[in-house]
């Protein structure tokens, strides 16, 4: 079974799944407390400690999103985002590095999803500096 991460541990899988994805960027539009990670300036995933304690935000499904908040008490509505369409993570029971990785990715293809084609990066092409 394994190891469920403290809210820092999930922050630092997420920043590591994050930096992995072509084109990401980290920046702090919001502040310095405030990790904002974009893929063609389109924001896939927040890090912040701003609630009192170190959540991550991504964007999900609508019924995805549902069955994740049923399955985790720590995963809420998203953190001042669409409550429908994002969530927030921290930690508590079975939030895993396996499914932190899973929803960065997740939220980064739905947000790439949204681009046009010739706006999407290639999966594992070239990133930024690449080309």
């Amino acid at each position: 079974m394994e190891e469920t991460l403290t809210g820092r541990r999930i922050q630092e899988t997420a920043a590591s799944t994050a930096r992995q994805l072509p084109w990401v960027t980290c920046t702090h539009p919001f502040g310095e407390e405030h990790d904002v990670y974009k893929v063609r300036e389109k924001v896939f995933l927040m890090a912040t400690d701003a609630t009192g304690e170190p959540i991550i935000t991504l964007k999900v499904q609508p019924d995805a999103a549902d069955v994740l908040r049923e399955e985790f008490p720590s995963i809420r509505p998203g953190y001042h985002m669409n409550k429908r369409h994002w969530i927030s993570v921290a930690e508590g029971p079975g939030v895993t590095a396996e499914l932190i990785e899973e929803l960065v990715v997740t939220s980064y293809d739905l947000v790439v999803s949204t681009m046009v084609a010739s706006r999407q990066p290639i999966r594992f092409g070239l990133g930024p500096d690449d080309g």
